[in-house]
């Protein structure tokens, strides 16, 4: 095995596909000789041609429906959009076509298009390039929306949405590019969409999150650890469909739920897990479900950027707060 960083990781799981799958073909701005703007697809043309890792004109809208239409005809594209914040545009194709080719076809067509965005703070990057648009993409019936953690999740989860038959949109954080590195067998092997990770037990509080969020969750579980506090640790993936069962059955054990994300508090993921707490877990619940998250302001540029993202000890005196519930 490698140690691979998350981007590493996701090149290799992009180049597996391709070798396997003659139809699986990649696309998007400066993604050929460039190898993307965070070379994610470096070396790929290379390997496999212009015909596969092909270089689009400088427009979101095309790629979208460029990739509803390739997915149609049943070839598997994976598309890179350079940033989340670029990914509007394309939400027309997503919503309108992509989302609802198989129920409008009545099964006879599907969609099976992998849309790649880095997405999330922390890089200290301008305006439109920070933000963690995760709830408009869960809110889209019929589309996938899938978010690693770490480069092992990332090469399983990458491999899983390329062969699934509807569309994904796969959001990477991009702090976690290049943040550690992890053994990753290049072996071909998926991980399951659609299902929770249980990365820590724990009896008093369950910490719930994805994305660059876990890893602010798992330094706050050892904080709390210091302090006699057993914290389970649960990495969504999936964010839709959401596996509610992982969720439900960790709460159930430690009766309390602190659910933490980048995203703006407002309408976001942790209220939707919230309301599924207190609709099938209630009496489960030993305190409030806490929340976590970014706030309802466009994210900042850099100098407040700290300020802006959830931190291990924000993290930490949520669950603290619920401690104090007995």
């Amino acid at each position: 095995m490698t140690a691979l960083t998350m981007v590493e990781a996701i090149r290799d799981a992009m180049a597996r596909a391709m070798e396997e799958d003659p139809d699986v073909v990649v696309l998007g701005e400066d993604v050929g000789h460039d190898g993307g703007v965070f070379r994610a697809t470096e070396g790929l043309v290379e390997r496999f041609g212009e015909e596969r890792v092909i270089d689009t004109p400088l427009s979101e809208a095309l790629l979208a429906g460029l990739a509803v239409g390739l997915g149609a005809q049943r070839m598997r594209p994976v598309v890179e959009f350079q940033f989340d914040g670029f990914l509007y545009p394309a939400i027309d194709q997503l919503v309108n076509h992509a989302g609802r080719l198989r129920n409008r076809t009545r099964g006879r067509l599907s969609c099976p298009i992998v849309i790649r965005a880095p997405y999330g703070g922390g890089i200290r990057a301008p305006e439109h390039h920070s933000e963690s648009p995760e709830t408009f993409y869960a809110h889209m019936p019929g589309i996938r929306t899938v978010i690693p953690s770490t480069p092992r999740r990332a090469y399983g989860l990458m491999l899983a949405a390329i062969r699934d038959p509807d569309p994904v949109v796969f959001l990477e954080p991009k702090r976690l590019y290049r943040a550690v590195r992890e053994e990753v067998p290049d072996d071909g092997e998926a991980l399951p969409l659609d299902q929770c990770f249980k990365v820590r037990d724990g009896t008093d509080v369950t910490l719930v999150g994805w994305g660059a969020s876990l890893a602010r969750i798992l330094e706050a579980a050892d904080l709390l650890a210091g302090e006699g506090i057993e914290a389970g640790v649960i990495d969504v993936a999936t964010l839709k469909p959401l596996d509610a069962g992982t969720i439900l059955d960790a709460v159930r054990r430690s009766g309390r739920c602190v659910i933490a994300h980048e995203a703006p508090r407002s309408y976001g993921p942790a209220a939707e897990i919230a309301a599924l707490l207190a609709g099938e877990g209630l009496f489960s619940l030993l305190a409030p479900v806490e929340r976590v998250t970014g706030f309802d302001v466009p994210v900042p540029l850099p100098r407040l950027e700290d300020h802006y993202l959830p931190d291990a000890e924000r993290i930490a005196a949520a669950a603290r707060r619920l401690m104090g519930y007995r």
